[in-house]
């Protein structure tokens, strides 16, 4: 097994002037540590509930952060907890004896939920470069895919979700367009996977490319969420919308969930901005080649900043309120990531910058 570095290389990628120095960049590593359970489990905050995506999220700044043995043991509770269709529950307790597998707080199946985990285990094996790690972990890559996959609609458009089997367990075919630009984004990581193992996976390339196509061309064929401003800039984040056509799509939706010195609109017209839409727009900037941008986003929500180096998820500025009252894990790991992305890390680089990744089958008909 062969392990990168975990000293001042590692961490200094974790430095921002304005954003974070070495001290803050390890307090908020800390804070994260401290919320991560012994059995590798990463809630919101201690006595909330965990998800599958913020749990990547965050174990994703472990490793940026160097803390890879931490980070493995999130993607291990992973793979313990996958259920046999290759799924997981939308949220599970932070119990104190960390048993959560049989009582799940949410029993619905997500399609963007499931499939991060591709993302995740990628930029794992990027920075840690253990192969042990990621053939043990493609057949829950694997199955997790499929189940997604499961769900795409002929469009190509993938449905939102398998409801909990107290809502008749049936398959919620309507389609988010930030849960497909996510799911565009696990795709390639899990291609990437599979093209390292030399694997081959056509029917994934396809998928892929019938997905990109619905986000490009397609709009009808999602749910309309455009007062959310995740709907704005994850076409740009998961890698589907890209050069000039990218560039166009933040433009347009700048003044709308911008708000100088605050942060970015959860959603418009709200005058509440949050961390974690804040740091994933600044991520999209980096991808996009306008790091500067993204540098004054990171450093317009430092006032979410707590003194134990974690992030208010959010601040109501007509009334000069944080709300609500969580310092959330997932809020600190995509400031770390965005962070890290700015400072060349190259692991997550690799993953958020996507010139490395496949790019799928393009369709042959619009």
């Amino acid at each position: 097994m062969t392990v990168a570095g975990r000293g001042p290389g590692r961490t200094e990628r974790l430095v921002l002037p304005g954003v974070l120095t070495a001290e803050q960049a390890a307090e908020t590593v800390a804070g994260i540590l401290a919320v991560q359970r012994a059995d590798g489990a990463i809630p919101w905050f201690r006595g909330h509930h965990l998800d599958p995506w913020d749990h990547t999220e965050a174990a994703m700044a472990l490793d940026a952060a160097g803390e890879h043995e931490r980070a493995e043991a999130a993607y291990r509770w992973l793979a313990r907890h996958q259920n046999s269709d290759g799924s997981w529950y939308a949220a599970y307790p932070d119990t104190p004896d960390g048993v959560a597998a049989d009582r799940p707080t949410d029993r619905g199946k997500e399609t963007n939920f499931c499939a991060y985990v591709a993302v995740g285990t990628w930029h794992h094996y990027l920075a840690t470069g253990d192969e042990t790690f990621l053939d043990q972990l493609w057949p829950t890559v694997y199955a997790a895919i499929e189940f997604v996959l499961g769900l795409q609609q002929p469009g190509g458009q993938i449905g939102w979700k398998r409801a909990a089997p107290d809502d008749g367990g049936a398959l919620v075919t309507d389609a988010l367009l930030t849960g497909c630009s996510s799911i565009h984004h696990a795709l390639r990581c899990a291609l990437a996977i599979a093209e390292h193992r030399e694997d081959p996976q056509p029917d994934w390339e396809l998928a892929l490319g019938w997905l990109r196509h619905a986000i490009r061309h397609h709009p009808e064929r999602f749910l309309d969420k455009s007062r959310y401003s995740m709907d704005w800039y994850y076409p740009v984040l998961g890698g589907a919308v890209t050069g000039a056509a990218a560039k166009e799509r933040i433009a347009s939706g700048w003044d709308r969930f911008v708000v100088p010195d605050h942060g970015v609109r959860c959603v418009s017209p709200n005058a509440w901005v949050t961390g974690g839409e804040s740091c994933e727009l600044a991520l999209a900037l980096w991808a996009m080649g306008e790091s500067d941008h993204a540098v004054r986003v990171l450093r317009s929500i430092h006032h979410l900043r707590a003194a134990d180096g974690l992030y208010w998820t959010g601040y109501v500025f007509d009334d000069d309120a944080i709300w609500p009252r969580e310092l959330t894990s997932w809020t600190a790991g995509s400031l770390l990531l965005a962070v890290a992305a700015l400072g060349g890390d190259e692991p997550t680089v690799q993953v958020f910058g996507g010139e490395r990744l496949p790019t799928g089958l393009d369709p042959d008909c619009c």
